[in-house]
Order: C-alpha cells, then sequence, then structure tokens
C-alpha cells in the first residue's frame, strides 16, 4: 500500500475515463444499450441489486475492477476470512465472519478454534433465551419476565436496537423490549417508566464492563430495580445478566457470572450484533429465527468470499462508492428502507461506513490522498419523499442512493404495499431520468414554471430488492454492507477495524465531569471550555 492511490495506473485511467464520461446521462446510457439492465443486475443470497441506474459503463465497470486488483482487494478479503491481524493498529482479526459460521465448522486462529468458541456461547444464550421466553426464568419475586431492557451504546446498542425494530413482526408480543444507550438520564427515565421492576429483565453489554455511559445506566437501573424489590441485593442476580468478558467486574455488581455471556476482541461493536451483543434479539425472536438471521450472514459471506469479482455484489457496491466519492466528489450517501421496519437501519449504518472508514491516515500511517466515508443518512420511504427528496431531486449536490425494497410485506394491509413499492420504483425512475424542459412543455406547463418543474435525473441508485423482510433477509443486508465498507477501505488502504477517533472526546469527557461537579480542574481549561463550564454554573444558580 506504499504507493500513493491517486498515482497509481488504476486510478489515474479512472481519472481520465471519468472526465470522458462525466456529462453521459443515464438517459442517453439506457437508449444505447439494450442489455443494459440485464448486465447490471446482480444477486446474492436472496437480494436482487439493479445496478443499472448508476452513471457507469462496460468500461467504468472493468476499470473500477481493475483498481480493486491492484489494490489487492480480493488478497486482503481473504486475509481476513483467514483470521489474519488486519486491524493492524491493535494487532487483532476481525473475524465477524466466525460469529455465524454453521456449527461443526472450524476456523484455528492464533491456537484456537474460533467458531467452536462462538457456538459455546450460542448454545448458553440459546438456553436462556428459552427460559425468559417459556416464562421458566423467574424474577426475584417469582413473577415472569415481561420486558427487557439492554443497556450498551455504539454497536451495543445500534444493532440490538436495530435489529428488534426490524424483526418486530417475528418478536414475542408478550415482552417489551427498550433499549438505553445515551448516558442523558431522559433515556433511561423514559425506557423505566412504565415498567414494574418485578418483571423487568436488564441486559448490561460493555466488553470491559468499565463503559462510561453504559455503566452510569447499568448502576441507576440497579438503584430502580432494588427501589422496586425490597433493597435485597441478592434480587440483581435475577434481574441482571451481562455480555461481558469482565466477570470480575460482573459479580461485583451482583450479576451471576453464569449469566455472563462473552465475545472476543476480534469482534468490532459495530460488527456485533451476531454475537452475545445480540441477546435481547434472541430472546425476542427466538434462538430459531436468530440462527436464520446468522444463515442469512453467512450467505452473503460466502458471496463475497467465492463469486468472482464482476458478480460479487459488495465488491461491486464498494467500488460504486469509491467512484462516487472520489471521482464525483459526493459527500453523502442516502439509504430509503421502502419499509417501515427497517426505521433504524440508516442509523445502523451510519457507525457502519463512518467509525470503519472515516479515517484520514493509511494503513502504514501516511495521509490518504483521497477521499474516504461519506456521511450517510436517511428515513424510510415515503416520510422521505415530503421532506429531503428535493434536494436529491433538483439540489445542486450529487447524492447517491440505495433503495430497499421488498416484493411482499410482513403483514398485508389492503393495497399499502402496492402503494409503497410504487413509490420506490417511482423515485428510483424520477433520480436517473427526470423530466426535461420539453416534456414538461408538451404537457402544457405554463412557460415561467418551466425552470422549476424540470427534473435533471441522472442521480445514482442501487435498488435492492428482497422477496420479503425476515431474519435471513436481515442478515443478508447487513452482511452486504460490510463487505462493501471492507472493499471501500481496502481500495484506499486504510484500517477499517480501529475508532481510534472516539478516544480522545472521552478522555476529555472523563476530565471535565469532576469540574462541573464543582472541583477545581486538574489542568488548565481552554477559554472556551472555561468560560461555557463557567455560564453552566451561573444558570444552574439562576434556574
Amino acid at each position: 500500500m506504499a504507493d500513493m492511490l491517486i498515482e497509481t495506473p488504476a486510478w489515474q485511467a479512472l481519472a481520465r475515463h471519468h472526465a470522458a464520461v462525466v456529462d453521459l446521462h443515464l438517459r442517453d446510457l439506457f437508449a444505447a444499450d439494450g442489455t443494459r439492465v440485464e448486465r447490471l443486475t446482480f444477486e446474492a443470497a436472496g437480494i436482487g441489486a439493479d445496478l443499472s441506474k448508476h452513471r457507469v459503463t462496460a468500461e467504468t465497470v472493468a476499470l473500477l475492477l481493475a483498481l480493486a486488483a491492484e489494490r489487492r482487494v480480493t488478497e486482503r478479503r481473504d486475509a481476513m476470512f483467514r483470521g489474519d491481524h488486519v486491524n493492524t493498529t491493535e494487532d487483532r482479526p476481525a473475524l465477524h465472519i466466525a460469529l455465524r459460521m454453521p456449527k461443526g465448522r472450524s476456523l484455528v486462529v492464533d491456537g484456537r478454534d474460533v467458531v467452536r468458541e462462538v457456538h459455546e456461547v450460542l448454545d448458553r444464550m440459546a438456553a436462556f433465551a428459552e427460559q425468559v421466553r417459556s416464562g421458566e426464568w423467574r424474577g426475584h419475586t417469582g413473577r415472569p419476565v415481561r420486558a427487557v431492557v439492554n443497556v450498551g451504546i455504539g454497536g451495543s446498542d445500534l444493532g440490538p436496537a436495530m435489529a428488534y425494530e426490524a424483526l418486530r413482526a417475528f418478536s414475542d408480543r408478550g415482552l417489551a423490549f427498550r433499549f438505553v444507550s445515551n448516558v442523558d438520564g431522559a433515556d433511561l427515565l423514559e425506557a423505566l417508566r412504565d415498567l414494574d421492576p418485578e418483571e423487568t429483565l436488564t441486559i448490561v453489554s460493555s466488553k470491559t464492563f468499565t463503559t462510561l455511559e453504559t455503566m452510569t445506566n447499568a448502576a441507576s437501573i440497579r438503584a430502580w430495580l432494588l427501589d422496586g424489590l425490597g433493597g435485597d441485593e441478592a434480587a440483581i442476580a435475577k434481574h441482571v445478566v451481562a455480555v461481558s468478558t469482565n466477570l470480575e467486574a460482573v459479580a461485583e455488581f451482583g450479576i451471576d457470572p453464569a449469566n455472563a455471556f462473552g465475545f472476543w476482541d476480534w469482534v468490532g461493536g459495530r460488527y456485533s450484533m451476531d454475537s452475545a451483543i445480540g441477546l435481547s434479539t434472541m430472546i425476542a425472536v427466538g434462538p430459531d429465527r436468530f440462527a436464520d438471521l446468522l444463515a442469512g450472514f453467512h450467505a452473503v459471506d460466502r458471496h463475497f468470499a467465492e463469486a468472482p469479482p464482476e458478480e460479487n455484489l459488495p465488491l461491486l457496491m464498494g467500488l460504486l462508492g469509491v467512484w462516487y466519492r472520489d471521482f464525483f466528489g459526493a459527500q453523502t450517501h442516502a439509504v430509503l428502507p421502502y419499509d417501515q421496519y427497517l426505521a433504524r437501519f440508516p442509523a445502523y449504518l451510519q457507525q457502519l461506513v463512518m467509525e470503519s472508514n472515516g479515517k484520514r491516515v493509511t494503513l502504514d500511517g501516511g495521509p490518504v490522498e483521497a477521499g474516504t466515508a461519506p456521511v450517510v443518512w436517511g428515513e424510510p420511504g415515503t416520510n422521505g419523499q415530503h421532506s429531503f427528496h428535493q434536494l436529491l431531486h433538483q439540489g445542486t449536490v450529487l447524492v447517491p442512493c440505495d433503495i430497499v425494497a421488498f416484493a411482499s410485506p410482513v403483514e398485508a394491509l389492503g393495497t399499502h404495499h402496492d402503494l409503497l413499492l410504487a413509490n420506490a420504483l417511482a423515485q428510483a425512475q424520477a433520480l436517473a431520468f427526470g423530466r426535461t424542459a420539453d416534456e414538461l412543455r408538451r404537457a402544457g406547463v405554463p412557460e415561467r414554471l418551466v425552470p422549476h418543474k424540470e427534473m435533471p435525473g441522472n442521480r445514482p441508485t442501487t435498488f435492492l430488492l428482497l422477496a420479503r423482510l425476515s431474519p435471513f433477509a436481515l442478515g443478508s443486508l447487513v452482511a452486504l454492507y460490510e463487505h462493501a465498507v471492507f472493499t471501500e477501505g481496502a481500495v484506499w488502504g486504510i484500517d477499517s477495524f480501529d475508532q481510534w477517533g472516539v478516544e480522545l472526546g472521552k478522555e476529555l469527557a472523563v476530565k471535565l465531569a469532576p469540574v462541573l461537579a464543582g472541583e477545581a480542574p486538574a489542568e488548565p481549561l481552554d477559554d472556551s471550555s472555561a468560560a461555557l463550564v463557567a455560564r453552566i454554573g451561573r444558570l444552574r444558580t439562576e434556574g
């Protein structure tokens, strides 16, 4: 990776090609090629992907694949699947793919069969989940669990919260699920407001059992439980379990170490929803459906590992991400799920993309010459059509979009789903082809309104179409994006598995919290922070 990316032959060839095709319109590309849709439609683990509405030609795709070959993307992929230490700054593997390998497979890394260890934890999770779901698990006063509160932050919250919302239709409706992550007390207070401590199970998810936000919330929920359960410390073991590897701290908290479900340092938080971090998901949908979720992940893992580059959907999606970010200068990427159950999917992808690839240095510590991760955002359709789609269609910035849709709904209600799908298809069509001034004039639009109603089109979309939302489908979608993100990081030559950018703010917050409580700062504050602390003090006194 020592070569400067932008000076490599494949990058330079793409730069020349971009200059030649940048003004081509999708209308013309479709008119000139009757095989375009067939050639640019791909399949992976039940995901049908229409890439025909991208601003690419056959030559573009060939040049992007040449870039992937030059940047040794497949070699880096194979190293990840082998368990090599591809997370170089932390000197460890990135083995989320092992979390969903079937029982009976083997992957020995650093002398340990990680698949066997994964399934030992999965089996313990399944036994516990069945106890809770059946009512066999009883709280301190003998009542069954009616509510599960997941306490975590980052990947320990975003994954389980997204998965629960996505799979709510498959969940046990007799159980309520709440997700608490923000250290803002309002988050916890609202989550607990209508719950009964005697019927509440809390899952505290923190690998080290020291994460500031998580343990602050855990301490408060512990106090809430004790207050509602008569103050008996023994009650905690029946109402709190842990996802952690720090068994000593777990025991000190009052949790039975037998109810601590571990995971490994080779699992990054944003890649952990299919590990023990998914315990709340397993309780919600049951072990069998959780196994279906893992099967969806694994199916795309196999596709990414085995499909030839020209048919490899995650690889192609990642390369398209590089194409728009670095050659068109697109700074954002919209994810538009046309399914209300996927309302939290864009937020989940924000962490996956921006924490993985929001980097400014390469693996060897040198500067990245190209732009890296875009800002990811989005909302479910059709809501977004009545807010930000105006910018997508007629704004002055290019925003590549992913539209995710399902041929059939989880539960049908009249003609709702047909109308939803019609909107998804219409948005992709309008973004690609727009509406010309001549078309507007032929439709009788007054001349003074023509410039206002003209839609330039030529806005690229990936249309992901699946049969129906299910645990398997959700797993396949998440894995698809995981490997697309990996592809982009490999092209840019960065470490997609560390996240040092989150550390400094944490360190400073620990120093500032005592100051807000009235202590003198351990070291001088900058003028702005000092002024803000003083103003907080005045407002508290006046209020």
